[in-house]
């Protein structure tokens, strides 16, 4: 299960917008939404895009969440 809220903090932390992440992910609002939801999966490719957007360390507190 994806940690949304942990994403979102992320993503208020580097100053990304929802907008910015569909843009960089070559992905829909509403795709991103589902994705983000938990009602579809983030690609391998798309955490590691993610990754490396918002600077993070390591993608596993976010998209590998208990």
């Amino acid at each position: 299960m994806m940690n949304k809220t942990l994403l979102e903090e992320k993503m208020k932390e580097k100053g990304k917008s929802i907008a910015d992440m569909c843009r960089m992910l070559g992905i829909s609002r509403s795709a991103f939404y589902r994705k983000r939801n938990s009602i579809s999966e983030f690609t391998q490719n798309e955490i590691r895009k993610i990754v490396d957007f918002l600077e993070l360390d390591s993608p596993v507190d976010i998209f590998f969440a208990q």
